[in-house]
């Protein structure tokens, strides 16, 4: 199996273990009980510039740990208070160390869209998700079917939650568009093996339509990273290890938003 492969067969581990705690239902009236989304996500990728995701992330499968001290709530605070204009949570507990009450907490601790970063596998995610404060969650391609994703995006317009469906070559983004996905993220690592091609993103960026807002994911270290990306066309990067290894995030995002 594949490092992509573990994390989703992990993640139907989880989900039915949380099913046995709150079965779908439930979990489904609860979230069908909140006040439907605004797409307030994709509407912050849209604006003048290249926007920014910027990512609570305690570990990952390539680096291992990469924060020790995770003040998760005041690290979410701190890129809001930079300009962040939307905010990645690792929910994935195994790999990621990550937790849905990280994303709960900081939902409920910042006032700009908050991405449910995870390995999506069946409904119940999306519904938890929007109990838990979420405005997107994250549909990956490449361990989804055609027919998954087209079920999956139909919850999340029932919910006004947004989907970042995450594609890695031609034929994932041929998906995306044909499932009409508003928001397509190409992730510069391959998530099989973890190696990091830059390039991904500018050889797939002409084939979105410029009505769907395209994310650069993974690699973006400096802002001449950035302005390289925002030369293509990319309407948002996604920006996490980068960040979380700054001793002074501001400062960092400051820098690879304007160069100073």
């Amino acid at each position: 199996m594949t490092i992509l492969d573990r994390l989703a067969e992990h993640a139907r581990e989880r989900v039915a273990a949380s099913k046995n705690t709150i079965p779908l239902k439930a979990m489904q009236a609860q979230a069908l009980s909140l006040p439907k989304g605004d797409l307030r996500f994709e509407k912050a990728l849209k604006g003048d510039g290249v926007s920014f995701i910027c990512e609570c992330k305690k570990a990952s499968p390539s680096k291992g740990v990469i924060a020790g001290h995770y003040p998760y709530a005041e690290i979410a605070k701190a890129y809001e208070k930079a300009g962040a204009d939307c905010i990645s949570v690792l929910t994935e507990p195994k790999w990621f160390l990550g937790s849905a009450d990280h994303l709960k907490e900081i939902a409920a601790s910042v006032g700009i869209p908050v991405l449910r970063k995870d390995f999506t596998v069946d409904p119940y995610m999306i519904f938890e998700a929007k109990t838990l404060g979420a405005s997107a969650v994250l549909l990956i391609c490449a361990i989804l079917e055609r027919q998954e994703m087209e079920e999956y995006l139909a919850i999340c317009d029932e919910l006004g939650l947004s989907a970042l469906v995450e594609a890695h070559d031609e034929h994932e983004i041929e998906t995306a568009l044909r499932i009409n996905a508003r928001v397509i993220g190409v992730n510069n690592r391959n998530l099989r093996d973890f190696s990091m091609d830059f390039s991904n993103s500018a050889n797939l960026r002409s084939m979105v339509p410029d009505e769907v807002a395209f994310v650069s994911e993974s690699g973006v270290k400096t802002r001449g990273d950035v302005v390289g990306l925002e030369r293509i066309g990319v309407d948002a990067v996604l920006v996490g290890e980068t960040l979380m290894r700054a001793a002074d995030k501001t400062a960092m995002l400051r820098e690879l938003r304007y160069g100073k």
